[in-house]
């Protein structure tokens, strides 16, 4: 299920994202744990194997070697393409999200243009709305496994209402290699325009704008197939995954507490005591690369998880309640919403010229703000 914490952060204040740092599902810790247990084992093996394993000529080897990946790693512009990669999956998600069709702006004109109160127009809104509905099932059981794991056959569409068995047999009886998705939307076509015919849409405007409701519909199915059809590109997505794993791979070695480097200590003054040579403070636990490995490895985990929004993951869309929903709305509003108005009454600012709505105590001081008339009203 999505998580959601919207209300959690409607006001600024005081530590207001810190609240969310303890939730678990929907986590990146609920993501990252593994890798970043993986990587705490494979440092701490090596340390164990430098600090009592290995004999002094051995330890200064593996300390050249260390130095030699430490800097290395930093010649990986793991930032920029990191960043870039995470930018273009998120902005895609977004797109992917919006081009999920929605039968709101469909079944008001369905509502407003195809007239009859009888049982025939009744079936005959009811029947448009499904189809619409049946468009969005077969283009969702394409690309979400949510939704197919609901409808893993056609059997299950037609148990669950959206499609009637002879309708089932019309549309297996076309033979295509592609999926046909798009069926039920020419099924829609073909009844407006007997509906035309036979006077139950009045005239030619309103069927030619119901005609162009459906075509908005049709192509948000299209768009959300071709987005699971054409992926980011492959190489791309290889890259920044090689480019994050190396750079840890070679921090592994580099980020080690070695012996300092021979010849690294700074110039004496004459006379003066030489002392011990002195490294980079031996810590043990490397907090810096520990940090670094969250979050460099944490976004291209979130880059995994939302790069195909519909699969079963904690933050993935809500395919199936977005399938009930269109489909309890969208009946309601043709069939038993049809022409079932409430009366038409005088508002209460009937004979009020100037309108005020009134607030609560809660609310009250907005109403002494002033209304903001431009940027330049109080121009001198």
């Amino acid at each position: 299920m999505t998580v959601s914490y919207t209300l959690k952060v409607a006001e600024a204040r005081f530590g207001g994202f810190s609240g969310l740092l303890l939730r678990w599902r929907g986590s990146i810790y609920k993501l990252l744990y593994k890798e970043f247990l993986l990587f705490i084992v494979l440092y701490a093996l090596l340390s164990i194997t430098y600090r009592l394993l290995l004999t002094q000529e051995q330890r200064l080897v593996y300390a050249q070697v260390a130095r030699y990946c430490n800097r290395s790693a930093d010649l990986i512009p793991l930032s920029f393409v990191l960043g870039f990669y995470v930018t273009l999956v998120v902005n895609r998600w977004w797109a992917q999200y919006t081009s999920i069709p929605l039968p709101d702006q469909l079944m008001c004109v369905i509502s407003a243009s195809v007239h009859g109160r009888d049982q025939q127009g009744r079936l005959l809104r009811r029947t448009l709305v499904r189809y619409a509905n049946l468009a969005s099932v077969l283009v969702l059981r394409s690309v979400s496994t949510r939704v197919l794991k609901r409808f893993p056959t056609m059997e299950h569409v037609v148990d669950a209402g959206f499609m009637s068995q002879e309708e089932r047999k019309k549309f297996e009886s076309l033979k295509s290699d592609f999926n046909k998705y798009w069926v039920p939307c020419v099924w829609f076509t073909n009844l407006a325009a007997q509906a035309r015919s036979d006077g139950r849409i009045r005239d030619d405007i309103a069927l030619c704008l119901l005609l162009e409701e459906l075509n908005k519909y049709r192509a948000k199915c299209s768009m959300l197939f071709h987005y699971d059809w054409i992926s980011i590109p492959l190489v791309y997505t290889q890259v920044v995954t090689i480019a994050v794993y190396s750079f840890f791979a070679l921090s592994l070695v580099g980020r080690q507490f070695v012996e300092p480097e021979a010849g690294a200590a700074k110039p004496l003054e004459p006379g003066q005591d030489p002392g011990p040579a002195l490294g980079d403070l031996d810590m043990y636990v490397p907090l810096t690369t520990l940090l670094q490995f969250f979050f460099y490895a944490g976004w291209l985990k979130v880059a995994e998880q939302i790069i195909n929004p519909f699969g079963e993951d904690d933050d993935d869309f809500e395919t199936n309640q977005l399938i009930d929903r269109n489909l309890q709305v969208s009946l309601l509003s043709v069939d038993d919403m049809y022409q079932n108005l409430p009366p038409a009454e005088k508002d209460l600012y009937w004979d009020e010229g100037s309108v005020q709505p009134p607030y609560t105590v809660a609310t009250v001081a907005e109403s002494l703000k002033p209304s903001f008339l431009g940027s330049t009203f109080n121009l001198r």
